[in-house]
């Protein structure tokens, strides 16, 4: 048999080794400098699976991925996102919830005209960020800063969906605000309005509605990433059953941001009356200095109602509340984000009337409490809603098919802005220490999906809905005049 050192040429060895060993030496020392060369390109394949990690994964490391810093910092160059090439799984080909035929009304003002590239610019007015996604990469330019690391996230988000789904983006680009209060007036536009991105919007914008920052964490009141939350809140559910909680209504939150919060104080237990509600201020400065000992979402769900009330705009509170499984008591809004337009009255939530809010949240609870089973129907449907159709896998798809569709309009090829510079989870994760670091690595997507986005559905036959709705709130607001009525009897 061929002897196998011959295959290696001997160099010269120092007179300290042994001349015996030197070739065992040598091949273990060359063995280890190609695998130093070689690691950041070796895709793994576990043994029970046909899933490939994402190359950013060191070779050895059987836990979640981390950004690929050490390669970052020497080149400043994003890793290639290469696309899982395996089998769908079981989730392959369902439908996606039925919140994502609003993606269809949301783009309807530009059907007709198409996007132009006057248009996209005409949007830069507010905007915070330019993204582009051109050749299956993705760029950014910024524009200004926003309040706390809404920019931050919301690119970090941008940048979790290029990792699960890198390679099936198209090409587009588009300008994105991350304020509250949507800007693109209906009033204002005939045809052609700007296509601008944002967390919220109401009946009379065009703003186009998108997955707000804290789904991957908000750093500065240690909110933490939506799935380890759910992970959390699903613990502390188990552990206090739904007739066992207080049974009054409970929210607990900053009231300086909206009047309606003001409000809301009114309705809290005084020695005068009783209306049913437990309502705690919080200072969100005084809860840093304190470790946010007082303020842990997932320990929350420890009433038998959750009141939900608006802030400046929309509240990225909602989502939170209704994975409580309590009834959420839902005070009339004026905004929607991306999801609570696929929330039902009666069904995922409480309708309770603005004009009249502590004798509507005390008629809910009394209801409640004399219909505990169907109480408990809506808090555990209001709370599948947010475990289920809001888990992350069905909030990428929506950025997925949202950006398809939007993408599917343009009159125009984009091209990379001259001031834009190529987003990665490694650019802005590399940079960032603290909770903002540990949220980063927590949400990361660990490696592309090895299954297509759900199926998008059709529209809505928006007449049929809106009725609909509009007859399970009249309901309610029919039972709440009659109970009033009855006690006004009683006391006169």
């Amino acid at each position: 048999m061929m002897n196998n050192n011959r295959l290696w040429s001997r160099p010269r060895l120092p007179s300290f080794v042994n001349v015996k060993r030197a070739p065992s030496l040598l091949l273990h020392l060359l063995i280890f400098i190609s695998l130093l060369f070689l690691a950041p390109w070796i895709r793994l394949v576990t043994t029970n699976t046909t899933r490939m990690y994402d190359p950013v994964i060191a070779v050895e490391n059987k836990s979640s991925p981390i950004p690929d810093c050490v390669t970052w910092n020497s080149t400043g160059i994003c890793p290639k996102i290469h696309p899982a090439s395996s089998p769908a799984n079981e989730r392959g080909g369902s439908s996606c919830p039925d919140y994502f035929r609003w993606i269809h009304e949301d783009l309807r003002h530009w059907r007709k005209t198409g996007i132009t590239e006057r248009m996209v610019s005409e949007a830069r007015r507010t905007a915070h960020f330019r993204l582009t996604i051109l050749g299956g990469k993705m760029y950014v330019e910024r524009f200004r800063e926003a309040y706390q690391s809404r920019v931050l996230f919301t690119l970090w988000g941008f940048a979790q969906l290029m990792r699960r789904y890198g390679g099936k983006l198209p090409d587009l680009e588009l300008m994105f605000d991350c304020d509250d209060l949507p800007v693109v007036g209906a009033e204002q536009y005939g045809v052609g309005p700007p296509p601008l991105f944002r967390y919220s919007a109401n009946n009379s914008t065009l703003d186009i509605v998108f997955p707000d920052w804290t789904f991957w964490g908000w750093a500065e009141i240690n909110i933490k990433p939506w799935s380890r939350f759910l992970k959390e809140i699903k613990e502390g559910m188990e552990m206090l059953k739904w007739e066992d909680r207080v049974p009054y209504a409970y929210w607990k939150g900053n009231p300086r941001v909206y009047r309606q919060r003001y409000l809301l104080l009114k309705c809290n237990l005084t020695l005068q009356n009783d209306w049913n509600a437990r309502v705690y201020t919080i200072d969100w400065k005084k809860e840093a200095r304190r470790g946010f000992m007082q303020s842990n979402l997932a320990k929350q769900c420890t009433h038998r109602y959750m009141i939900y009330v608006e802030g400046q705009a929309w509240s990225v509170s909602e989502k939170y509340i209704l994975a409580c499984n309590s009834p959420t008591l839902l005070i009339q809004s004026r905004w929607h984000d991306f999801f609570t337009r696929g929330l039902v009255p009666q069904r995922h939530y409480w309708p309770v009337r603005d004009s009249q809010m502590c004798k509507s949240i005390k008629f809910a609870v009394e209801w409640g409490n004399n219909h505990t089973a169907k109480a408990k129907e809506i808090g555990e449907a209001g709370s599948h809603f947010a475990h289920e159709a809001l888990r992350m896998e069905n909030v990428y798809d929506y950025m997925f098919h949202l950006l398809s569709e939007y993408a599917k309009l343009f009159k125009y090829k984009p091209k990379i802005p001259p001031g834009a510079t190529e987003l990665c989870s490694e650019a802005l994760a590399c940079h960032a220490h603290g909770k903002w670091r540990e949220f980063m690595d927590e949400s990361m997507e660990k490696f592309p999906s090895d299954s297509p986005p759900c199926m998008m559905p059709p529209p809505f036959d928006l007449g049929a809905l809106a009725r609909a709705k509009m007859e399970a709130v009249d309901e309610v607001e029919a039972w709440e005049d009659e109970y009033l009525r009855k006690k006004d009897n009683v006391l006169h």
